[in-house]
């Protein structure tokens, strides 16, 4: 946990958030901005600042993360018509909170190329 970063302060429990998901390894909330009709933040426990500070350590973690955004998909219901899992990354790849998040988005038709 990192005492300056907000995600962790979510974690905590320190801010609300709408929590739609907690285990052991990963927690989804809602995110404060939707760009979609159901837009998810899956967030790590462990905090990571970016993708690029993954180690091989991390790569269950991440399947996890793949695994999670399914289950909500289904129990959510947008499953068979489907969803984005997006990771951005660093300043240019339109990270804007330095802790590991993946966005999941759903409910309207996704264009690409997607900005």
């Amino acid at each position: 946990m990192s005492s300056d970063c907000l995600f962790c302060k979510i974690i905590a429990g320190d801010i609300p958030a709408k929590m739609c998901y907690e285990d052991e390894h990963l927690v989804a909330f809602a995110d404060i901005d939707p760009q979609a009709p159901q837009h998810l933040l899956i967030v790590p426990r462990k905090h990571i600042a970016t993708a690029m500070d993954l180690t091989d350590e991390d790569c269950e973690l991440v399947g996890r993360v793949y695994r999670v955004a399914a289950k909500l998909a289904r129990d959510l219901g947008f499953a068979d018509n489907g969803f984005r899992l997006v990771n951005n990354c660093n300043a240019d790849g339109g990270q804007v909170i330095w802790h590991i998040h993946f966005h999941l988005l759903a409910g309207r038709q996704m264009t690409w190329p997607p900005g």
